[in-house]
């Protein structure tokens, strides 16, 4: 499975920003679907998590409330809507996938998955 993250860009401070994640060569069934985040000399941050049907989903404390995971098979996409960005927000977004299903203690964490995008760049900034 090959993974196409994009949407990144700058947003205001509050704003809003949608990235997707395409998979091609392979469908989401059966895959859990993450997204973290990597800011600049920082290490790679888990931001959320779905398994493939959608019921159980995961998030970071710091984004809870917010961002939200949302997966679309029949168009084998993945999306995460970011609302009320902060500066803090700021980092290449990462899509990743692997094919069973994360039991919660290890689905935030990037060694569980075996499929990732190229990422791409969210800016929040005035």
């Amino acid at each position: 499975v090959q993974l196409q993250a994009s949407g990144g860009g700058l947003v205001q401070p509050g704003g809003s920003l949608r990235v997707s994640c395409a998979a091609s060569g392979g469908t989401l069934r059966g895959l859990t679907m993450g997204w973290f985040r990597q800011a600049p000399g920082k290490e790679r941050e888990f931001v959320a998590a779905s398994r493939w049907s959608g019921v159980s989903k995961f998030y970071a404390d710091s984004v809870k409330g917010r961002f939200t995971l949302s997966m679309d098979n029949a168009k084998n996409t993945v999306y995460l809507q970011m609302n009320s960005l902060k500066p803090e927000d700021t980092g290449v977004y990462y899509c990743a996938g692997v094919r069973r299903n994360l039991i919660a203690s290890t689905i935030a964490s990037t060694v569980s998955y075996e499929y990732w995008g190229q990422g791409t760049l969210v800016t929040v900034s005035s």
